[in-house]
């Protein structure tokens, strides 16, 4: 989380039922292929590949591309909404002999591509017009070789060849005309209620079908750079494991997936197998995996000291110099708006900070309107490890709430806490658990902070997945994110001499 100065009231989210003045951005860990807002600064550009004679860069060999334009100026963007580029030798090096090898084997060798590792711990992959291609250290910490992240980068890739972010703007751009047109003109119209909702629909289809155009591709691609075609349906697999595995304790709902922008994981898997089987049986392909788990060992894994430290149940942030604990069985996820933890039966926490004049009184702020169904009768003033704080108790849709807020000189804390209405009697004890656990870090606290990182560890004789995850440190459910991590199967097992990946300082 990186708190900054700001007007209060960014919102919890939607589906916990609080009305507040703001509503939050919730963000995917899908590919995107679109000038979303990802970027680098110049000094960051990086060509993947080593360029034929040195007057030759990615910004003069792209200078006739009209695309590059849209996407140069979308790459600043990128860079402050992923937390910059994450600088390792080892790992650019790395993606260098990957991406050199795809270079070489591209339908379009003429096209340049500029690479960029960004540092969040997020998994994500996307593409801008313009041959800009985008991953996150935390898609690279997910894959188990080269294959996968050169499935990764030709899947990008095939986005950029066929055009899809140029197609993509243009029908968001007709889409927007005919919800104009519908709902000025056709307003009251049934039939023209239908006709957005259609057209609402045919985006989406739009998209989805560029996504598996893209897989096919980028398939194609991989197969002829040498690499094995079957790593997509293996790392397709692994992200929908990834996404249950951080679902654990979030209530599912297919139905508010319909007009996702990707298609189903089961169909895109078999549909992935299908196109490697074109190439031949498995086994078809290098895989490269010892090359590539050398290239991220180091690597950080998860958040900055910038963002703050997920260890476990509690939250760490060494620059701001606070702390806090959540409740057994609670997962906490550190994203840029705020500090969210989901436990069981659909309870979640939501904690961000704001900035507010020491002049003024917390009772009046918590009141002020940011948040809605607020009892004004239950606003209490309170002491939390010596801080000024306030309390009250809230109530919107099929939810119960308490809101928190602690001072901490011109920066306000504030805890959310939303717990379903028939179950209203309980909120109190979670919240008044999670803020009092609330403190300033002492400076050793602050010393012995350190990141975590990816290390490279080789299974001995009598080594399980019992004994290794064991060796994981600061994450949570560390037996299951080692069996994610590493690709091993529910009952699987390690293999004497394999090397696998685990988590430490």
């Amino acid at each position: 989380m990186v708190v900054k100065a700001s007007s209060a009231g960014k919102g919890i989210a939607r589906r916990l039922g609080l009305f507040v003045s703001a509503g939050l951005l919730l963000a995917s860990a899908s590919c995107t292929t679109i000038e979303d807002g990802l970027g680098l600064s110049e000094s960051d550009l990086k060509t993947g590949y080593t360029a034929s004679r040195p007057p030759v860069t990615f910004e003069t060999a792209q200078a006739q591309d009209p695309q590059s334009r849209i996407g140069r100026s979308q790459h600043p963007k990128i860079l402050a909404a992923y937390g910059g580029a994450y600088s390792d030798p080892k790992v650019e090096r790395m993606l260098a002999g990957v991406v050199g090898k795809l270079q070489a084997a591209s339908s379009d060798p003429t096209r340049a591509y500029n690479i960029t590792v960004l540092n969040s711990p997020n998994v994500n992959a996307f593409a801008l017009p313009g041959g800009y291609v985008y991953i996150t250290r935390g898609l690279l910490a997910l894959a188990n070789d080269s294959a996968e992240v050169a499935a990764v980068i030709g899947h990008e890739m095939g986005h950029v060849a066929a055009n899809h972010g140029i197609e993509r703007q243009q029908r968001e751009r007709e889409a927007e005309i005919a919800s104009r047109v519908v709902s000025e003109v056709l307003a009251s119209d049934q039939a023209g209620r239908m006709a957005l909702a259609r057209n609402r629909l045919s985006v989406a289809q739009f998209s989805r079908q560029q996504e598996l155009q893209a897989d096919a591709l980028g398939i194609a691609h991989i197969g002829r750079a040498g690499f094995d075609p079957y790593a997509a349906s293996r790392f397709l697999s692994a992200m929908d494991a990834y996404t249950n595995f951080r679902n654990a304790f979030q209530v599912q709902n297919p139905g508010l997936d319909f007009l996702a922008s990707h298609p189903s994981a089961p169909q895109r898997i078999q549909l992935a197998r299908n196109h490697a089987s074109e190439q031949g049986a498995p086994g078809v392909g290098t895989t490269d995996r010892d090359r590539y788990l050398a290239g991220i060992d180091g690597m950080l894994f998860g958040d900055s000291a910038s963002e703050g430290y997920v260890r476990g149940r509690q939250f760490f942030h060494p620059g701001l110099g606070i702390a806090f604990m959540v409740p057994e069985g609670f997962v906490i996820d550190n994203t840029s708006e705020a500090v969210l933890a989901t436990g069981p039966d659909d309870v979640a926490i939501r904690f961000d900070g704001v900035a507010l004049s020491p002049s003024a009184r917390l009772e009046d702020y918590i009141a002020s309107g940011w948040v809605g169904g607020l009892d004004k009768s239950t606003i209490q003033r309170r002491q939390l490890g010596g801080l000024e704080a306030v309390s009250a108790r809230a109530a919107g849709g099929d939810y119960a709430f308490d809101v928190t807020v602690v001072r901490v000189g011109n920066q306000v804390y504030r805890f959310l806490t939303a717990v379903p209405a028939v179950n209203a009697s309980r909120v109190a004890s979670i919240a008044g658990s999670v803020a009092s656990s609330f403190h300033m870090l002492s400076a050793a606290e602050r010393n012995s902070l350190k990141p975590l990182r990816i290390r490279i560890v080789q299974a001995s004789a009598g080594d399980t997945v019992a004994s290794l995850s064991r060796r994981m440190v600061g994450v949570d459910r560390p037996d299951g994110l080692f069996r994610l991590l590493n690709g091993i199967d529910a009952g699987g097992e390690t293999r004497a001499g394999e090397r696998y990946k685990i988590v430490a300082e």
